[in-house]
């Protein structure tokens, strides 16, 4: 399998707006889509659990990671999964990012109220009564110790014991290296954006990663065929 560098991603988004018209907000709307039917698939499937019934929990960062976890819990409710969504909290005086902010307000006209985490306590019952957990909190862009509410939250994801799917690349993996600083995810499956990061594929990460999936979120065929040539 052919995999990219988390700089080459950022490279096939950039190249995918500014030469084909492929937004990142578009973008991010299908990884929504492609995570949500990933994570259906996981619950009939692996897990054997009524959508109707089964809980997600969707944890996100406040970059495009967290976006496109909101755009996964958008659509999971749509399918009528029952979703609740927790996100690490935005520095002080520091405005959303105009792609998350779209997802948070089109999560509320759902009837989501994305709760902003200071104190991972208040994940506790939504925590027990999972079927399973989403990991999008830290993408392809984090390098070293996850710190703050990320760090919080992810000992906390850790401590519950239930399933884990992680968005691109499990939270405190190195997406270039494999490696992680002690905190970290271990995921159950990765559904990887797009391509394959080359981390995901180094020996020493899949005790992380677990299933690998990849899927295509609509970068341009021709863009995508030149980086994994």
């Amino acid at each position: 399998m052919k995999a990219l560098t988390s700089e080459q991603m950022r490279a096939l988004d950039r190249r995918s707006e500014t030469e084909f018209g492929v937004t990142s907000l578009q973008l991010m709307e299908n990884a929504g889509r492609a995570i949500a039917n990933a994570v259906i698939k996981i619950l009939c499937e692996k897990l054997s659990r009524p959508l109707g019934e089964a809980l997600v929990v969707v944890c996100c960062g406040r970059g495009n990671n967290g976006g496109d976890g909101l755009a996964a819990a958008i659509n999971l409710k749509k399918s009528g999964v029952p979703v609740e969504v927790y996100c690490v909290p935005l520095p002080e005086n520091k405005p959303m990012k105009p792609e998350y902010e779209a997802q948070v307000k089109e999560a509320k006209k759902n009837g989501i109220i994305p709760k902003f985490v200071n104190n991972p306590e208040i994940m506790s019952e939504s925590l027990v009564q999972t079927a399973l957990i989403v990991d999008a909190l830290l993408g392809t862009g984090s390098k070293g110790k996850p710190m703050g509410p990320a760090h919080k939250i992810i000992q906390k994801i850790m401590k519950a014991k239930k399933p884990i799917l992680a968005l691109d690349i499990p939270s405190g993996i190195d997406a270039d290296t494999g490696y992680h600083s002690g905190v970290y995810i271990q995921a159950n499956w990765t559904v990887t954006l797009g391509a394959a990061k080359t981390g995901l594929l180094k020996p020493y990460a899949q005790q992380y990663i677990g299933e690998l999936i990849v899927t295509d979120i609509g970068h341009p065929k021709k863009l995508l065929e030149e980086y994994l040539k």
